[in-house]
């Protein structure tokens, strides 16, 4: 569209992410506002489309690629899993690397950029959790869209091996989520119940004898509404075994 080659846009796709020694200092600074600010992004995403639109530019040769043109709301998926203090952990050794090869910037937009490239790469784990599971709690069978409409904050996509406790490789396998409703993302998040390798649920000890006396927990956490075995299409792809193997170690045996 803009007859230029793919290398040039490439270019300046790594200028915007502040890694290239030579890229430009405010395009770093311009990269950091707009991926900590999802209103302003949006507001200027839009700005650009319809612009685009004006002067013949069809949804072909410029598709609408976040899906927001037509009302819909720019929104990061998986946020809830992550914490401010863990994420800033995580970063200290990268900070220092970028400070040494980037002295031009100001620490303040390096940190604000690599939390909000953090932040996006949860939301790209996310999405690949929900798509592979068809946006459907692998516990329950509970669907995200309820009359012709999907409803995104009913489902939340979150690490079988927490976030703080992965590798970067790891923190992006969608093998390594679950989708869940909110109470069983709860329940197997602090290890009221776990998966085996055949992807057989399992309660931690005691959840079945309170069940027997507590109404509320077993309308819960009884079977229906869970099953004995994860729901998983048949098209997906399943959940690493190491990653269940280290729920079940670490968080299951635990609790």
């Amino acid at each position: 569209m803009f007859k230029r080659p793919p290398t040039s846009f490439i270019a300046k796709m790594a200028n915007l992410d502040g890694s290239r020694s030579n890229g430009g200092r405010h395009e770093v600074e311009v990269a950091a506002r707009m991926l900590s600010d999802s209103e302003l992004l949006q507001d200027v995403y839009l700005r650009i489309l319809r612009s685009a639109r004006q002067h013949g530019i069809d949804e072909v040769t410029l598709p609408d690629f976040l899906g927001l043109e037509h009302g819909e709301t720019l929104w990061l998926a998986g946020q809830e899993e992550l914490v401010e203090s863990e994420i800033e952990k995580s970063l200290e050794q990268t900070l220092e690397k970028w400070a040494k090869v980037r002295d031009d910037i100001p620490i303040e937009t390096t940190q604000r950029l690599l939390t909000s490239t953090v932040r996006v790469g949860q939301h790209r784990f996310a999405e690949g959790v929900l798509r592979n599971h068809q946006h459907r709690c692998v516990f329950c069978g509970l669907s995200a869209s309820i009359g012709g409409r999907r409803r995104p904050r009913l489902l939340t996509a979150s690490h079988i091996k927490p976030w703080r406790d992965s590798t970067g490789k790891e923190r992006l396998d969608h093998r390594n989520g679950f989708t869940a409703c909110p109470t069983h993302d709860v329940a197997f998040d602090t290890g009221l119940i776990t998966v085996d390798k055949e992807l057989n649920l399992h309660y931690a000890p005691g959840v079945e004898n309170e069940m027997l006396t507590e109404g509320p927990l077993r309308a819960a956490l009884g079977k229906p509404p869970l099953t004995d075995r994860l729901i998983l299409p048949e098209a997906a792809d399943r959940p690493d075994i190491a990653y269940l193997d280290w729920h079940r170690t670490q968080i299951y045996v635990a609790s």
